[in-house]
């Protein structure tokens, strides 16, 4: 088997010790399109490589190589996988596609009832204010998404600091923000090594909302003071006893809850925005974009070196059954 099998587990380890720092080295805006494309195409190639091992190995019993017309025997000696190594990849790939089927799946159902939630609304321009005294602030997806702010997080900011509220998450609806985050988690369930990109993915898209929100309001500031005051405001609520008016019963990642996360985050993209906007990283931006071609193109010559494996394979079967049988 080529070398080329080893390079998408390989980018998958080096991805995840890397993934949170370069989510946060990078500009929010790059970080999110080229960490989510890294992990899709990391996570397919992975599969890829590990399905091609499986196969292999299996394809050499009697009755599947019969069925294939190529010759087991030559399989096995131009292709020698182990076959105990061909049996953990069999097992794992397909432990990995149950696993994404089951993320996909769960995505689709979150989305479908944000989009449910949305027709519900009021057809408003977007915004819908419900009537509830806990702080909270959210945007929901949908084909017409809707951002949705309680009357208790308006009475907690004042007028500037809502202006913020709000375009941090229209940014999210405008941008899809909520299609990043579902496809990084989705290729971490594919290839859980990439379950550190996944997060650094989450915190760059709510970057990137900081950032489109600090340009609306053109006072950094500002946006950082917004960030800090919603978020105590939501500490500082008692918790729900049912969900907002127009929430989906299940918002998981979908909801995007974009000032509501943890303290340590906050204070991290608080002191981004405090800073003067986030310089090009056009080299390292470069870097992972070469590092997510070699993956794909990995994936793309241990296709090729298989198909000419079983060629060969084949070219043995038709050897052996033209041959003259001794008398």
């Amino acid at each position: 088997m080529t070398p080329a099998v080893a390079v998408p587990l390989v980018v998958s380890v080096l991805l995840a010790g890397t993934g949170r720092w370069l989510g946060r080295v990078l500009p929010p805006r790059p970080a999110a399109v080229l960490l989510t494309l890294a992990a899709l195409v990391t996570a397919l190639a992975t599969g890829f490589v590990l399905a091609v091992l499986g196969f292999t190995v299996v394809a050499r019993a009697p009755d599947l190589a019969e069925v294939g017309r190529w010759s087991a025997h030559a399989l096995a000696t131009v292709d020698p996988v182990p076959v105990a190594a061909g049996a953990v990849a069999g097992a794992l790939v397909t432990a990995l596609a149950v696993a994404a089927v089951a993320r996909a799946v769960r995505s689709g159902r979150q989305l479908w009832a944000a989009s449910a939630a949305c027709r519900r609304l009021p057809h408003t321009a977007g915004l819908v204010v419900v009537q509830d005294d806990r702080p909270d602030a959210y945007a929901l997806p949908g084909v017409s998404g809707r951002v949705v702010v309680s009357t208790g997080m308006l009475r907690s900011l004042p007028a500037g600091e809502r202006r913020v509220l709000l375009a941090h998450e229209s940014a999210h609806l405008t941008h899809r923000h909520h299609l990043y985050v579902q496809l990084a988690e989705l290729a971490a369930a594919a290839d859980p090594l990439l379950r550190p990109v996944a997060a650094a993915v989450g915190f760059a898209v709510e970057r990137w909302a900081d950032e489109h929100a600090a340009a609306v309001v053109g006072d950094r500031q500002l946006a950082a003071r917004a960030l800090a005051r919603a978020w105590l405001a939501r500490r500082g609520s008692a918790p729900p006893s049912s969900a907002a008016p127009g929430s989906p019963a299940e918002p998981g990642p979908v909801r995007g809850a974009g000032l509501a996360v943890t303290g340590s985050a906050v204070t991290e993209r608080a002191r981004a925005l405090l800073a003067p906007p986030p310089r090009p990283r056009r080299l390292l931006a470069a870097g992972l974009v070469g590092l997510t071609m070699l993956t794909g193109s990995a994936a793309v010559i241990t296709g090729h070196d298989t198909e000419h494996r079983f060629e060969q394979a084949q070219s043995a079967y038709r050897l052996a059954a033209s041959a003259p049988t001794p008398h």
